[in-house]
């Protein structure tokens, strides 16, 4: 039989720590959202772990942990450390050591980063990855992760007031009902710092607005145009 050496190896893993699974979520996402800066030196990694968007939980935490969790995820192949730079600079290599294909890391990443999502919540999030063409595409591939022996997702139940069930990814382990947050918590609550600034930004957006009306009209009227006010 022809084995291909550049087909994807699946390999047993232990299971990952909180923030083993925030560093390899980081690394496969800036792969994809900033690709010139990839591989990630340790400082842009920082970064990413502690972001405050799109991060469920948030997490802060320092460099020193980020490298004792680099360090695990090395000792499993998920992460290597590149050769060719001054600057230590880390890249993922979960595609081989997981082997599954691109459409699946780009659901396990959204849920290592944002925790349980319904099948819809994923196809969204996971559109800078890969973009599934529906729901169904999504689904299918959540079942193949569910699958696997021993699975990488599980299907969650149903939470009272959800009208869809959530799925999340078990490379951290089971997951316990007391740990899984609301859906849609991690984006949907609003610091009151945060809702001023949306406040100071709306006036500022509708005074700027207002000052254009008004060189909409003087210039109309130096022209000798009428125009009426209510369309604008």
């Amino acid at each position: 039989m022809n084995v291909n050496p550049d087909a994807p190896q699946r390999r047993a893993i232990r299971t990952l720590t909180a923030l083993e699974g925030r560093v390899l979520g980081v690394l496969v996402e800036k792969q994809h959202t900033v690709p010139d800066t990839y591989p990630l030196t340790l400082n842009a990694l920082a970064a990413g772990c502690n972001q405050k968007t799109a991060r469920a939980p948030v997490m802060s935490v320092t460099e020193a942990e980020i490298l004792t969790a680099i360090d695990g995820l090395k000792s499993l192949s998920l992460v290597m450390e590149g050769s060719s730079s001054r600057v230590p600079r880390f890249e993922h290599n979960m595609n081989r050591v997981l082997g599954v294909p691109s459409q699946s890391i780009a659901l396990l990443t959204v849920l290592l980063l944002r925790g349980p999502q319904t099948a819809a919540e994923l196809r969204l999030n996971a559109a800078r990855f890969h973009a599934f063409a529906d729901i169904s595409s999504v689904e299918a591939f959540l079942e193949e992760l569910a699958e696997k022996d021993p699975p990488y997702v599980v299907k969650l139940p149903r939470m009272p007031g959800e009208r869809e069930s959530r799925w999340m990814h078990l490379l951290c382990g089971e997951v316990a009902a007391a740990d899984m947050p609301q859906s849609g918590a991690a984006d949907d609550t609003i610091a009151p710092s945060e809702f001023e600034a949306l406040k100071a930004e709306q006036k500022r957006l509708a005074d700027q607005v207002a000052r254009l009306q008004a060189l909409v009209e003087q210039m109309a009227g130096e022209l000798g145009i009428a125009i009426d006010k209510s369309t604008l």
